[in-house]
C-alpha cells in the first residue's frame, strides 16, 4: 500500500509539472505575439476608439496639436494655386493662406510638409503630418481611410490641350495619350470612364509634369482639376485651353486621420468663422477674383 502511495505521488508531481511547462510555453507564445504586433497594429486601438465615439469628444487630437504649438500640414507643392513652391522657394497658395490664418487664430503655428501624393496617407497614418490640405478631392475611397472635413470648395475634372490642337470634343480624344497625376482622384475617374477605355493614360508625379509634358506635345491632353487648369491658363502664359466637356464634379475637403474629429472640428469651425467675418472671401479673391468657397 505504502508502495502504491508513493507512486501515485510521483506520478501526480510529474503531471502537474507537464501542466506548469505547458502552461509555460502557452504563456510565452502569447506574449511573443502581443510584440509582435504591437508595432504593426499600433494604430488599430485609436482607429476602433474612434468609431465608439463619433462626437469626437475625449480623442485627444486637438489637444495633441495645441500641445505641440503647431499644426503640421502634408502638402505636395505642386498643386497651384491651392499650394506650391513659389519662385522664392516658399510654400505659397490659397489653402496656405487659409492654413495660416486658421492656425494664427488657434494660437498655433503652420508648418508644412512635403509629401508624394500617391502615399500621402501614409504619412497621415505614422503621425508625420496632422493632415492633408492641398486641393484634396473627396472620394468615397478616401473616406475609408482618412476623416475628411465638410467640402470647402466645389471642383469638376476637366481636359486640357494645346491651343493649337484639333481635338474639340471628348470623342476626339480616341486614341489619343492624356496624361494625369498619380494617385489622384482625377486617374481613378479617368480610368474608370468610358473616355478612359479609349485612350492611352500616361500617369505622372504630378500635374506640373502633366502640363510640361502637353506643352512638349509629349501628350495629347491633360486631366485634371478646373481650378488648377484654371489658374494655369490664365497666369502660365501657355497656350493652353479647357474642352467644355468634362467628367465629374468634385468637393474639395481636408484630410485627417480617423478618429482625428476633435482636430476637424477645431479646423473647420473655424473656416466657418472666416467665412462669417468675411476673411475667407478676402483669401478666395485674392486667389480667384471672387469668392468660389462653399463653406456655410
Amino acid at each position: 500500500m505504502k508502495l502504491r502511495r508513493t507512486i501515485i505521488a510521483v506520478l501526480s508531481a510529474l503531471a502537474m509539472t507537464g501542466a506548469a511547462a505547458l502552461t509555460s510555453c502557452g504563456s510565452s507564445d502569447s506574449s511573443s505575439k502581443a510584440d509582435n504586433s504591437t508595432a504593426a497594429d499600433i494604430s488599430t486601438p485609436a482607429a476602433a476608439e474612434s468609431t465608439a465615439e463619433p462626437s469626437g469628444e475625449g480623442d485627444g487630437s486637438w489637444k495633441k496639436v495645441q500641445d505641440s504649438g503647431k499644426l503640421i500640414l502634408g502638402l505636395d507643392a505642386t498643386f497651384k494655386p491651392m499650394g506650391y513652391t513659389s519662385e522664392n522657394d516658399e510654400i505659397v497658395g490659397f489653402d496656405i493662406d487659409c492654413a495660416k490664418e486658421v492656425c494664427t487664430r488657434l494660437g498655433i503655428k503652420l508648418e508644412t510638409y512635403g509629401v508624394n501624393w500617391d502615399t500621402k496617407e501614409i504619412d497621415l497614418d505614422a503621425g508625420t503630418i496632422d493632415c492633408i490640405w492641398n486641393g484634396l478631392s473627396v472620394s468615397e475611397e478616401r473616406k475609408k481611410v482618412m476623416l475628411m472635413s465638410e467640402p470647402y470648395m466645389q471642383n469638376k475634372m476637366v481636359f486640357v490641350v494645346n491651343d493649337s490642337s484639333e481635338i474639340k470634343t471628348l470623342s476626339d480624344l480616341n486614341g489619343k495619350s492624356v496624361a494625369v497625376q498619380n494617385g489622384s482622384t482625377a486617374q481613378e475617374i479617368l480610368v474608370a470612364s468610358d473616355v478612359g477605355k479609349t485612350v492611352t493614360v500616361n500617369e505622372l508625379g504630378t500635374n506640373v509634369e502633366a502640363l510640361n509634358q502637353l506643352e512638349m506635345n509629349m501628350c495629347d491632353a491633360v486631366f485634371l482639376d478646373s481650378v488648377v487648369a484654371e489658374y494655369e491658363i490664365s497666369t502660365s502664359g501657355k497656350a493652353f485651353r479647357m474642352l467644355e466637356e468634362g467628367l465629374e464634379p468634385e468637393e474639395y475637403a481636408i484630410g485627417f486621420r480617423l478618429g482625428d474629429k476633435e482636430l476637424c472640428d477645431k479646423v473647420y469651425g473655424t473656416l466657418k468663422e472666416m467665412k462669417a467675418d468675411g476673411k475667407l472671401a478676402e483669401i478666395s479673391t485674392k486667389w480667384f477674383g471672387k469668392d468660389i468657397t462653399t463653406v456655410k
